[in-house]
């Protein structure tokens, strides 16, 4: 009897060509976060305005500012801005974000204003999302996208920032060597906040 054996899916640099897939991952993974219960009330509305969200910054990543990491099934991906050179919003970023988030827009605006303000100053790479399908949760993908950014940080001495969204993925990130920043939380409503946390290059996963 033949036994199973777990694929290590490979990993790809993303072009323009998938940012509609790339939308769909971090929509499908993100929905269930309370910061995006929070973002967008009505369950109704809430899919289709965050993943026009996430897709004006995907876009962005991949004309410029950064880079996307994804891996070849599809089904993970991890967006990374490049923070060790002068950064900019998406052009025309408020007309856009007024567009999409309509009766919504004073939580986006917040939420933006909150993350601007709690932002390093220091040259870093930052993780602004980091996602996997549902079906795929448990598998490693995650895990394996940063250990690939993660790498190239180290040869190149560069440090690495992100929002962890709860306190789960805060003790996955630690794993990895990120540390909570001071100060640690940026509040975003009642109950409902993000975590900094910065990891120093050469840390390596617990």
């Amino acid at each position: 009897m033949g036994t199973a054996t777990n694929t290590v899916p490979e990993l790809r640099i993303a072009g323009p060509d998938d940012i509609d897939t790339i939308a769909d991952i971090v929509a499908a993974s993100f929905q269930h976060m309370s910061v995006i219960r929070w973002l967008v009330p009505n369950d109704q509305r809430r899919m289709p305005v965050t993943r026009a969200w996430y897709r004006l910054h995907i876009e962005h990543a991949l004309t410029g500012a950064g880079q996307v990491i994804m891996t070849s099934d599809n089904t993970a991906t991890a967006v990374w801005f490049d923070r060790t050179k002068p950064f900019h919003e998406p052009d025309d970023y408020a007309n856009h974000l007024a567009e999409l988030a309509g009766d919504d827009l004073p939580r986006f605006e917040h939420l933006d204003a909150q993350m601007d303000a709690h932002h390093p100053g220091a040259a870093h790479r930052h993780l602004l999302f980091l996602a996997a399908l549902p079906n795929t949760w448990g598998q490693g993908s995650g895990s394996l996208l940063m250990n690939h950014t993660h790498h190239e940080l180290d040869t190149d001495d560069v440090p690495a920032y992100l929002e962890a969204t709860s306190e789960h993925n805060r003790r996955l990130y630690r794993r990895h060597g990120y540390t909570d920043m001071t100060p640690p939380v940026i509040p975003i409503s009642d109950g409902i906040e993000l975590y900094r946390m910065w990891r120093q290059p050469g840390t390596g996963p617990a």
